[in-house]
């Protein structure tokens, strides 16, 4: 016979047990390789510090981390496929703040708070203007005069509609009262190829891919994005010290879990990923491509993408930008 007493001992030791599963789960893991989706090609920003803290963790966790690049719709198929798949720790997403950016654009059904687990920020970067030689521009301020002149110039962004880069150039076009015309890639890496090859004379990217290229003198980097200057791009003046008072936007890099992933597991990878960002050849290659190292915990982290998300809402009413 089963009494109340003996079924309110029954429920407590099953939930004992359950808790006990669940914690020995925890501690196994991982068990077997973690996939790290980036949503956007290899060679831009995104893959390129994705790719250091994978290396990283495969080591520190005794399993391999590898990148999955599933690029398309300004990151959003990608995004998607992450909040889509088991909570179990096993897939994970490293993405810009486009994912921040993206649900005011597009209406898509991906809430990076509540959808997505932020873990951990990986690092900021400037979105940086830059200009081929042949547009002969060496100044921010000499580009807002031939935009003057040339209404509708044509710049190249590395995330496409409504992604910050977009949104920082047509912040500067509305600050500076001139207009310039978008041409999206999927990733950084083709809008460098182009520009390189004066397919288009100018672009609006994160400032990763660029790096080897100014460095080379190539091309050149009129203005960044940050509040001050990136310990990369020392030389290289903000929009606030170019003229153009007001325009701050930092991208970051982050990394997400699907939502309702166990709090053991998000925290272990926030714990280790923190100790990646603190490995002096994981800081060299961030800051070699003007990234600079950041971290800290998960509710930090939350912070940050619910406050990028309240800039991006007001920023995509107050420049109008809608989908095509």
């Amino acid at each position: 016979m089963i009494t109340r007493r003996n079924f309110t001992f029954s429920l407590a030791a099953l939930t004992l047990v359950s808790n006990a599963v669940n914690s020995a789960s925890a501690n196994a893991y991982p068990a077997h390789p973690i996939r790290m989706v980036v949503p956007f090609p290899a060679g831009g920003s995104t893959d390129v510090g994705a790719r250091l803290i994978a290396e990283h963790l495969s080591r520190s966790l005794g399993q391999q981390v590898y990148v999955e690049n599933r690029s398309g719709a300004n990151g959003t198929i990608g995004v998607d496929a992450v909040a889509k798949s088991a909570p179990d720790g096993y897939t994970i997403l490293a993405t810009i703040d486009t994912v921040a950016s993206n649900q005011f654009v597009f209406n898509t059904d991906v809430d990076p708070v509540k959808d997505l687990a932020p873990i951990i920020e990986v690092s900021r970067q400037p979105i940086v203007v830059v200009a081929h030689p042949a547009l002969a521009v060496s100044t921010l301020a000499e580009l807002i005069a031939l935009a003057k002149r040339q209404p509708g110039l044509r710049y190249g962004t590395g995330s496409g509609l409504g992604s910050p880069q977009h949104m920082a150039m047509q912040w500067l076009g509305k600050l500076a009262g001139v207009t310039f015309e978008q041409v999206p890639y999927r990733g950084g890496g083709q809008a460098i190829n182009d520009l390189l090859g004066g397919h288009i004379t100018l672009g609006c990217l994160g400032s990763t891919p660029v790096m080897p290229h100014y460095k080379a003198g190539t091309l050149r980097v009129l203005a960044q994005s940050t509040a001050t200057r990136s310990p990369g791009l020392p030389d290289v003046p903000t929009f606030e010290e170019a003229g153009v008072a007001g325009l701050v936007l930092e991208q970051w890099l982050g990394i997400f879990a699907p939502g309702h992933t166990p709090e053991a597991i998000t925290t272990q990878l926030n714990t280790e990923i923190g100790r990646a960002l603190s490995d002096q050849a994981v800081r060299k290659g961030l800051l070699d491509s003007a990234q600079e190292p950041m971290g800290g915990s998960a509710e930090e982290f939350t912070s940050r993408v619910g406050a990028a998300s309240a800039q991006y809402a007001r920023l995509v009413k107050e420049l109008n930008i809608r989908p095509e």
